[in-house]
């Protein structure tokens, strides 16, 4: 029964995973259909975004109230019937109107099924459910590329997303009473390796060892959301504003660029798979420090004046580099900075990470507008580098035990 507990859980993952990449591979087709600018992307993305945020934020009393299972049907259904709304809509208000429940529907779930596994199972288990919104993100543009290529119609790629999750919306709604049971019978799996946690006892002992109200003065818990924040900020940039890169800076066909993007995000969902296997044997500070490494060695690649294949490798090794990241960053959440903490702070970082999403890459519609889309390449570079600073300095506090006590007491 666990068994199929989880696999259900990464159905919903892959439920979360299918809307996020369809704009950015449809959007080169779809902004001169619609009468539109290249930029207005970014303002569906903002509101989107934001439509997570606020759910996000709302995710732990509306877990409370009506349990992960039927917030998890819920969430499926609002995006499944905004995604359905998408493929008829004539025109951009539209859209942007069918983009508020789209963004509602993914929040107060990926807070709560985060935050479970967080708490009740090893970290090879966030990777592997973070493996599977990577799958839904890859079949996105895939089924997006086929519906272009075959019949040149955007509205058909959301028509047949939306009954992909109308299918999954029938699997969760037989499987609500496994929720409840499961929630009864579960183990908490979750045991951080001896690194962690002596961090997590000094967190403890300069807090006090109980639950901080002021869930912004933990030492590192600052630097720890800027890191969220640019890390949505890359993946959302890349996947948004990719497939219009490639079309107008390196002159490659719509159909082609869609493609391109889903092995993007294939990176992300094989880097994920792997990752799950290497997180038995290797901290995930580590892991965290390569991906960062790698995917800023994919950014420099695109940045080269190569021929335009290499974009290809280079969007691949950005996808491969992010993938141990975010997961690892969530698992690290209870071990660092308290299980009495991990709740609230969970939601704070949900919140954090759905802002970058929201704010950059609009920033970045708004630069391409006004300059070029080719500097895309310098932009993402700019993140990574930004992101790679902020996780170190993280790093640093927690094995500082003097100044992270310090910092509790400022």
């Amino acid at each position: 029964m666990a068994t199929w507990f989880l696999i259900i859980i990464y159905l919903a993952f892959i439920s979360l995973g299918l809307p996020d990449s369809l704009l950015g591979s449809a959007w080169p087709v779809m902004w001169p259909d619609l009468g539109t600018s290249v930029g207005a992307a970014g303002l569906l993305s903002m509101v989107v975004a934001g439509g997570t945020i606020v759910s996000s934020l709302a995710s732990g009393s509306i877990v409370q109230r009506l349990g992960t299972g039927k917030v998890t049907l819920i969430s499926c259904f609002l995006t499944a019937g905004a995604l359905l709304g998408f493929s008829m809509a004539p025109s951009l208000i539209w859209l942007i109107i069918l983009a508020i429940p789209l963004g509602l529907g993914a929040g107060s779930v990926d807070a709560a099924l985060n935050h479970f596994v967080a708490e009740n199972y090893q970290a090879h288990h966030m990777n592997w459910l973070h493996c599977f919104w990577g799958v839904g993100a890859t079949l996105g543009p895939i089924i997006m590329s086929a519906y272009l290529a075959g019949h040149n119609s955007w509205r058909s790629g959301y028509t047949a997303v939306s009954i992909i999750q109308f299918a999954l919306v029938i699997i969760l709604l037989v499987s609500l009473p496994l929720w409840n049971r499961i929630a009864l019978r579960r183990k908490p799996e979750h045991a951080p390796d001896g690194g962690l946690a002596e961090q997590s006892d000094v967190m403890l002992h300069a807090s006090g060892g109980s639950a901080r109200t002021n869930i912004l003065g933990i030492a590192g818990v600052k630097f720890t959301l800027i890191s969220f924040l640019l890390y949505c900020g890359v993946e959302s940039t890349a996947g948004l504003w990719g497939a219009s890169y490639l079309v107008g800076a390196r002159h490659i066909s719509a159909e082609t660029a869609a493609l391109w993007i889903s092995l993007y995000y294939a990176g992300i969902t094989f880097g994920r798979f792997v990752t799950g296997f290497i997180t038995l044997k290797v901290h995930n500070r580590v892991l965290i420090r390569c991906g960062q490494l790698i995917a800023i060695a994919g950014a420099a690649i695109l940045l080269l004046p190569l021929p335009g294949k290499f974009s290809l490798v280079g969007l691949i090794l950005i996808g491969f580099g992010l993938a141990p990241i975010y997961p690892g960053l969530l698992h690290e959440t209870p071990a660092r900075f308290g299980k009495e903490n991990s709740a609230k702070l969970m939601g704070y970082q949900m919140a954090t990470a759905y802002t970058g999403s929201t704010f950059l890459p609009p920033l970045f519609g708004f630069i391409a507008t006004q300059t070029s889309i080719s500097l895309f390449s310098f932009v993402l570079l700019g993140f990574l580098i930004l992101m790679l600073v902020s996780a170190e300095q993280v790093n640093r506090i927690l094995l500082n035990p003097t100044k992270s006590k310090a910092m509790f007491l400022d």
